[in-house]
């Protein structure tokens, strides 16, 4: 079963009068470990009750992602790219869309992390490897030359 589909199986227990717990030991059985915790249950259980549906309505499921269009995910890549030092808000603000996906996107999609204020890929290769060894030398020396000349 898909994770989307959770939700209409708890309402429609819910409907039933079933109680968090009831639907627990049901679930369980039927879907193993891929059975929805007991927080996310009691999470949807009270939306129920508190009248909240929009968070069920499975149309939404069907919506698709604009932030993670080709377009969106080049341009989010050459930006990267051009300036490695570039923060999630201004790619974001470049780009159109929202701080969490970008974050996503940078994370997850392209397997991007930023270490030592740079978005780097997390997998390396030896070439990569060695030119970012080179390349920080030479910025070390550069940098180590020209401070004393202020």
């Amino acid at each position: 079963m898909e994770k989307e589909q959770y939700p209409s199986v708890i309402r429609l227990m819910f409907l039933e009068g079933k109680s968090p717990s009831e639907i627990k030991e049901h679930l369980d059985p039927v879907y193993g470990d891929s059975a929805p915790a007991m927080a996310a249950i009691k999470n949807w259980f009270n939306e129920l009750q508190r009248g909240r549906t929009s968070v069920f309505d499975e149309s939404r499921a069907s919506v698709p992602k604009t932030a993670t269009t080709e377009d969106n995910m080049r341009k989010i890549q050459d930006l990267v790219l051009t300036d490695r030092r570039r923060k999630i808000r201004a790619i974001a603000e470049a780009v159109g869309i929202s701080k969490g996906c970008m974050s996503h996107i940078l994370h997850e999609i392209l397997c991007m992390r930023n270490l030592s204020a740079r978005w780097v890929p997390r997998l390396l290769t030896p070439d990569n490897k060695r030119n970012c060894e080179t390349t920080s030398k030479q910025e070390f020396l550069h940098h180590f030359m020209t401070a004393g000349e202020t």
